[in-house]
């Protein structure tokens, strides 16, 4: 069955932003990376020093199903920031089959901005805007090699 949650956007101010909200919430961080923490990928251009401490992801787990996300933008990936469209709306599911069927639905008339595909941080994870203008992220965790 898939969870949804909340992915907000950030132009450089997303750790502030989080920290606000643990304050309000309460809890601890499950994850917290910054771009400098990613390796080089193929075909795109290294993180600029200036980007390396910002945020890739962080999560704050607000109840057993709800999970509060967000990142700094960046990339050629990252939608032009914008008050309005700075949040996405995150589908967890429990398989890669499930992952596929919900992002190729959504992106059906959209524009992909990730294609879904496997990730260095161990997800079957992909971007895009449906043909609404609603951003989208499809999760799917994969299992962890033992």
């Amino acid at each position: 069955m898939a969870t949804v949650n909340v992915y907000l956007n950030f132009n450089g101010n997303c750790r502030e932003a989080f920290e606000f909200y643990k304050s309000v919430f309460g809890g601890d961080f499950s994850d917290v990376n910054t771009f400098g923490e990613m390796p080089p990928q193929e075909g795109m251009p290294p993180i600029p020093e200036e980007m390396k401490n910002n945020i890739m992801h962080i999560g704050l787990p607000i109840s057993n199903e709800t999970m509060l996300m967000g990142s700094d933008t960046a990339g050629e990936w990252a939608p032009k920031l914008e008050f309005g469209n700075n949040f996405s709306i995150s589908v967890n599911t429990d398989n890669e089959n499930e992952a596929s069927k919900i992002f190729n639905a959504l992106a059906v008339d959209g524009n992909i901005t990730m294609p879904l595909n496997k990730t260095f941080w161990g997800a079957y994870f992909g971007m895009l805007t449906d043909k609404f203008g609603i951003n989208w992220m499809v999760n799917c965790q994969l299992a962890t090699p033992e």
